[in-house]
């Protein structure tokens, strides 16, 4: 089913990320995770990309999978690091695979790259034209950034940007992980009031190592309120308890969501399913 059909359902819909392994070798434990995360039954469940394009092959395998299972699937797809053609041939295989739903992400930029070169579509918004241009019958997403994407100057031209997206034919918007859910309720405002009018999900990262928070403000920028700053500090050096402690928090923001009328829920996985059944078995009573 297309994204854009489920996100039209008034009640409050989880959906789940998942990434794919990086060599064959690993196929098999990835494939394990994708299944009892599958088997949750999820809105919609996207796989993405990889650094530098390197798991495109897994990443249609996966999204396929997903979809025999009977879950909506979305795969990802970056023009980072790919040449115009490549892209093309990426989406026809998204396409033949049966995957109705694709994520339009231009990619984090190598370092040392000289992109944009001139065989090289240079945003997402040229990389939602070709999608339109291959492949008319997908459903198409983005990517955005509530504390602004680190590359915009200022929110004004980040919202700018994100129009664009929108206006070449981008039917939903998923958020990078944030911590404080007030910063999603502003940004959803600016959103709105720019005239960006699609569903924008909100994406929830649980964060249940202390490495894994200090990755994810070093990739993302993101801003970690006190409060859970003390959570991590406290009980970062313990594996179960930051385990525990992660699952709760990610459950907390996501209750609070709720509570305000956000209905549209993106949980980054990590291809943990013990931490993604953790957080539903925390909102069994609330969704």
């Amino acid at each position: 089913m297309k994204i854009s059909e489920v996100l039209k359902d008034k009640r409050v819909t989880v959906s789940m990320e998942v990434f794919p392994p990086k060599t064959d070798a690993n196929f098999e434990t990835v494939e394990k995770a994708v299944d009892e995360i599958t088997a949750m039954k999820p809105a919609f469940i996207s796989c993405t990309y990889g650094a530098g394009g390197g798991t495109s092959a897994y990443t249609v395998r996966i999204a396929k999978r997903i979809g025999e299972a009977g879950v909506s699937s979305m795969a990802h797809l970056t023009c980072v690091s790919s040449a115009r053609s490549e892209v093309k041939e990426q989406i026809t295989r998204i396409k033949e695979a049966g995957i109705e739903n694709i994520l339009a992400l231009r990619g984090d930029i190598p370092e040392g790259s000289d992109f944009p070169g001139p065989d090289n579509y240079a945003h997402a918004s040229d990389l939602i034209g070709v999608i339109k241009e291959v492949y008319p019958e997908a459903c198409i997403g983005g990517a955005c950034y509530p504390e602004k994407h680190p590359e915009a100057r200022d929110k004004r031209e980040d919202i700018q940007n994100l129009k664009k997206k929108v206006d070449a034919g981008c039917e939903f918007l998923t958020t990078q992980m944030f911590f404080d859910n007030s910063i999603y309720y502003n940004y959803l405002y600016r959103m709105r009031d720019a005239g960006i009018m699609v569903p924008i999900l909100a994406g929830i990262m649980p964060v249940t190592t202390k490495q894994q928070m200090k990755r994810s403000i070093e990739l993302s920028g993101c801003s970690v309120p006190p409060r859970f700053k003390a959570m991590v500090d406290m009980f970062g050096d313990n594996p179960d308890a930051m385990r525990s402690v992660g699952i709760l928090y990610a459950s907390d923001q996501i209750v609070d969501l709720i509570a305000n009328g956000i209905t549209h829920i993106h949980i980054y996985t990590m291809n943990k399913p013990e931490i993604a059944k953790g957080i539903l078995e925390n909102l069994k009573d609330v969704i």
